[in-house]
């Protein structure tokens, strides 16, 4: 890893909700409304000891899913990276509630992805994920990389291609707590982009996705645990819309956060549901903080994980090459 990506800020302990969001239909003003009741009831901690500090939505949280949907649904956002956004000059009916969302539970805001328009090409749409502070600045995104181009005989077939763009870029943030990486559900099945996340210093790694019926049972949990949290030890997380058999899409649900051994911290069911956990073990260091005592904490199980099975610093980058660089 190089330090052209700046320092990650030290890893403490944080509460990540995963909203497994319910009754995503035709309309998006529905849609949306629903979305900040339940961000609204994620940030209350109920069914939790704290108050979260990130909140995540589902793939495609304002629209049905499906390529026939994502250019009715598309909105232009016209985010430029490490250039200030003014939501209020927005047309995107989308970032804006998701920024005064954030902005009024004062939580990091994990917005799933909507359809997006590029603002300057209306032939290009895109997978869109957006990210706010507690502020309602909107900090980061990220384009959907992998597009869902599928076909199982007798089972599935689906092309997100047929109006969709792939990304070009990979993203993460910075908290205080915790520097985090992106990703859109098809994104996992790739194991560089988590790599490259991971070598640069992410300690989380969050995907909202919707795998379906067909690949939920079999990969869903196989791809998180075995592959993208144990490979690079990191906490990871997977945010899926709801079950809904009267949809066209049938997304297989089971939200699912893991750390960095394998381990499920927390999994929802296939209904609508708000699941909760800490990343990272709370023990209380104290420190002095000018006139006050404060409390940080310390993530435990990530710290051992890559102390115990080393192999952050025992990779043949002489055999094989860095991806991440």
């Amino acid at each position: 890893m190089t330090n052209r990506f700046g320092n990650p800020p030290p890893f403490r302990a944080f509460t990540l909700a995963l909203v497994q969001l319910g009754r995503i239909g035709a309309n998006k003003q529905e849609n949306l409304h629903h979305a900040r009741e339940m961000i609204l009831k994620a940030a209350k901690g109920e069914g939790s000891s704290k108050k979260p500090d990130v909140i995540v939505l589902p793939e495609c949280f304002n629209s049905p899913y499906g390529h026939v949907h994502f250019p009715v649904y598309a909105e232009k956002i016209g985010y430029t990276p490490g250039s200030p956004y003014d939501i209020s000059k927005s047309t995107s009916e989308s970032v804006k509630m998701l920024s005064a969302a954030a902005k009024e539970v004062k939580t990091w805001l994990i917005g799933g992805s909507i359809p997006e328009r590029d603002a300057e090409d209306d032939t290009k749409i895109y997978n869109t994920c957006t990210v706010y502070n507690p502020e309602g600045d909107l900090i980061a995104m990220h384009r959907k990389v992998h597009l869902f181009d599928i076909d199982i005989p007798g089972k599935i077939k689906f092309k997100e291609s047929e109006t969709l763009t792939g990304g070009k870029t990979t993203n993460f943030f910075d908290t205080d707590f915790a520097r985090i990486g992106l990703g859109i559900c098809y994104d996992i099945r790739f194991p560089e982009l988590a790599m490259i996340a991971a070598r640069r210093g992410c300690h989380v790694l969050i995907y909202p996705g919707a795998f379906n019926m067909t690949t939920g049972p079999l990969h869903w949990e196989l791809l998180q645990r075995g592959s993208r949290a144990v490979d690079n030890q990191v906490f990871f997380s997977m945010c899926s819309p709801a079950r809904d058999l009267s949809a066209g899409y049938h997304a297989w649900g089971h939200s699912m956060i893991v750390d960095p051994m394998g381990k499920v911290l927390k999994e929802a069911q296939e209904g609508e549901e708000i699941i909760y956990s800490d990343i990272g073990e709370f023990q209380p260091m104290m420190i002095l903080k000018r006139l006050g005592l404060t409390f940080f904490a310390d993530p435990k199980v990530f710290n051992e994980a890559r102390a115990g099975i080393p192999v952050t610093t025992q990779r043949r980058f002489d055999v094989y090459v860095d991806v991440s660089q």
